[in-house]
């Protein structure tokens, strides 16, 4: 891992506040701004080392939207760094619990997931002289504010850091806009404030993004999404030919509908890219007639004919349809179906051309050509619900792939907090 050899004065402000006579008042810290700046790797050592400088006997939180990426996110990048200086650090997996030590002093740090609203009860009642939230604005609002409520020791403080969403998100609104009414410090990033950051890194997230994801992930604006999702995509620029076999590895991807379409996309992956070889789009409306979940399985054994297909990615509500594929032995796995995140994902592989739309799936570039944000006014990103049966399987295949290769980073999310 590499050593930081240097610390913007940015960084070191979020690092140090605490102990900074100018902050004294302040009882939160928010960070937020563009990927690669360096904000969560800062606050991180700015956590450790407060809780461990002003605390000890005491329970600390460490907040993630899931505890599988706040270990990957938070421990993997922040714990060897702060051994670095002197703690002892001893992780119990099973009780999502890490124990610190440092100059006689020991206190204990818990894990906690917030994934949706059903979290809030996973921390109440426990006792907390801090809570670290990592990319608060992915948390639902209870969480965040059960866990806030749950600082009840006198000294404690709250960190959160984020990336951007929409103008109209509940964590903006109410602690970006009256962060000085809180009593937070608001410290906004930008990629100037991350000296480690190569000029060649940052030309190359500049080109990852487009549209929307640029201004919020390169340029740090909390900005409403509109217009195409894809925007960027142009068929003559990003489709390609079907690659000749042999194929080093054979995917599905299944968007699954009775009334609905149904959406069936092969990818093979040859020389480090995927390509989307073929697809099968079946409308029922179009046709006249529904399918059964057993003529689904015949067509896909006949769509996947001649194939080694190493897994099946399905649609994860399609629970007969599920069942139907297991039985006749197909490698199931049910899709992530979490929206927003996907697209974020899909996007960023696209962009890279670690995915490709090869030029007979006429079905997926016609949607892809038309598939654009609702004006929800809720401040929460949602993809119109209309055509987008092809678009939902390339994104159940999408986020398949990224959580295999999230240490190579090209899962979004993965890709922008590994330096950070």
């Amino acid at each position: 891992m590499a050593a930081v050899k240097q610390f913007s004065a940015k960084q070191k402000t979020a690092m140090t506040w605490w102990a900074n006579p100018k902050y004294r008042e302040y009882d939160a810290i928010i960070c937020d701004g563009a990927v690669r700046s360096g904000k969560t790797l800062s606050m991180g050592m700015g956590f450790f080392l407060w809780a461990m400088r002003r605390f000890s006997g005491e329970q600390f939180a460490l907040c993630g939207k899931t505890i599988v990426s706040l270990r990957r996110n938070v421990l993997h990048e922040i714990l060897p760094k702060v051994m670095a200086r002197g703690f002892h650090c001893e992780e119990k997996r099973s009780e999502n619990l890490v124990i610190v030590r440092s100059g006689g002093r020991e206190n204990r740090f818990y894990l906690f997931g917030g994934y949706d609203e059903g979290s809030a009860a996973l921390i109440q009642g426990v006792t907390l002289a801090g809570v670290l939230f990592d990319e608060a604005a992915l948390m639902p609002r209870s969480f965040v504010e059960q866990a806030s409520a749950r600082c009840s020791i006198s000294g404690s403080k709250l960190w959160f850091n984020c990336n951007p969403e929409g103008p109209m998100h509940w964590f903006y609104r109410e602690w970006i806009l009256r962060a000085e009414e809180r009593g937070a410090l608001y410290l906004h990033f930008t990629m100037d404030d991350n000296p480690s950051l190569s000029p060649r890194i940052r030309a190359r997230y500049e080109k990852a993004y487009s549209g929307t994801f640029y201004r919020r992930f390169i340029l740090g604006e909390w900005t409403a999404a509109k217009g195409l999702i894809y925007d960027f995509f142009m068929p003559q620029e990003y489709c390609a030919r079907v690659p000749e076999k042999p194929w080093e590895r054979v995917r599905i991807s299944i968007d699954y509908g009775t009334v609905n379409p149904t959406s069936f996309g092969l990818w093979a992956l040859k020389d480090g890219v995927w390509y989307r070889a073929r697809e099968y789009y079946f409308d029922s409306r179009r046709e006249g007639q529904q399918k059964t979940d057993a003529e689904y399985v015949a067509d896909l054994k006949k769509f996947a004919a001649g194939e080694t297909v190493e897994k099946v990615i399905v649609d994860p509500s399609a629970a007969s349809f599920i069942e139907a594929l297991r039985r006749e032995g197909f490698p199931v796995s049910k899709a992530d179906n979490d929206v927003a995140d996907g697209i974020r994902v899909t996007a960023n592989l696209l962009k890279q051309r670690k995915i490709v739309i090869c030029e007979g799936c006429e079905s997926c570039l016609a949607e892809i050509a038309a598939y654009c944000w609702e004006d929800s006014g809720t401040g929460r990103d949602r993809p119109k619900k209309d055509r987008d049966h092809a678009m939902d399987e390339m994104r159940y295949f999408a986020v398949s792939i990224a959580k295999k290769e999230r240490g190579g980073g090209i899962a979004m999310r993965s890709v922008e907090r590994a330096a950070r």
